[in-house]
C-alpha cells in the first residue's frame, strides 16, 4: 500500500459519490497503482469522516466498475486489469474531471450540436427551445437559481434533441447532470448572466432561421463567456 495516499474529510451530501470520486482521482493521478492495497475500512472511515456503510457502498461501486478487487482475508486491491478504467460510467468520469476540462469538451460538443440543429430542427424543437427560454428569463428575473439552471439545461437539451442524433442527446444528458452540480455556485452572481440571455436568444433565432454560421457564433459567445466566469470563480476559491 502507498503510505503517502491521503484523502480529504467530507462534510457534504452525497457522501458515497464523494468517496468514489476521490478514490477514482487517486487512481487516475497514479497515487494508487495497479496491485496496490487500498486503506482498510477503519482507515478510510477516519480519513473521510464517514460511517462504515458509506465506505462499503463506495467500494462496492468501484468493485462493480472493475476498478477494485476484494480478496477475502487479504483486503481490497486496485485491479490489475488494464481496461478496467474503460468500464467507469461517463457521468462518474465527468464528476471527477476539472470543470474547465468539462467545458472544453462541452464546447466541442455544442458547436456540432448547434450546427446540426440549425439544419435539422423542426417546429416542435423550436417550441421547446422558446418555452425553455421564457422559463429561463422568468427564473432569472425572480432570482430563482434552481429554476434558472433547470430552464437553461432544458434549452440546451432541446437544441441537442433538434440535432436528431440520439447519441448526442444521451451524451448531452450526461454532461447536463454534472454541469447542474458544478454551475450552482456560479449563478449566484446574477448580473453576469444578464448578457448571456441575449446570447441564448440570438442562438435560438439563428437555429430558427437555419443560419449555421450564426448558430456557431452565438454558441461560442455563450460558452466563452461562461468559461471566463468559471475561471474567475476558481481564482476566488
Amino acid at each position: 500500500m502507498n503510505a503517502k495516499v491521503s484523502f480529504q474529510t467530507l462534510h457534504r451530501p452525497k457522501l458515497v459519490d464523494d468517496v468514489v470520486t476521490q478514490l477514482q482521482k487517486k487512481i487516475s493521478d497514479g497515487e494508487l497503482k495497479m496491485g496496490d492495497k487500498i486503506p482498510t475500512e477503519p482507515e478510510l472511515m477516519e480519513q473521510f469522516g464517514v460511517g462504515r456503510s458509506t465506505i462499503r457502498e463506495a467500494v462496492r461501486v468501484l468493485v462493480h466498475a472493475g476498478l477494485l478487487e476484494k480478496k477475502q482475508g487479504f483486503g481490497t486491491f486496485l485491479t490489475g486489469h488494464s481496461d478496467a478504467a474503460m468500464q467507469e460510467p461517463l457521468v462518474h468520469r465527468l464528476r471527477r474531471a476539472e470543470i474547465l476540462e468539462v467545458y472544453e469538451v462541452r464546447k466541442m460538443l455544442e458547436l456540432e450540436i448547434s450546427r446540426l440543429a440549425a439544419v435539422r430542427r423542426d417546429e416542435t424543437d423550436l417550441e421547446q427551445m422558446s418555452e425553455a427560454l421564457d422559463q429561463r428569463l422568468q427564473a432569472l428575473e425572480r432570482g430563482d437559481t434552481n429554476a434558472y439552471l433547470a430552464a437553461d439545461m432544458a434549452f440546451h437539451q432541446a437544441i441537442a434533441v433538434a440535432s436528431k442524433n440520439s447519441i448526442v442527446v444521451d451524451l448531452y444528458r450526461s454532461f447536463s447532470a454534472v454541469l447542474l452540480e458544478a454551475l450552482t455556485n456560479l449563478v449566484k452572481d446574477e448580473q453576469v448572466h444578464d448578457h448571456h440571455h441575449l446570447f441564448h436568444v440570438n442562438l435560438y433565432q439563428a437555429i430558427r432561421d437555419k443560419d449555421v454560421a450564426a448558430a456557431e457564433h452565438w454558441t461560442l459567445q455563450n460558452l466563452e463567456g461562461t468559461v471566463q466566469q468559471v475561471k474567475k470563480f476558481l481564482q476566488q476559491e
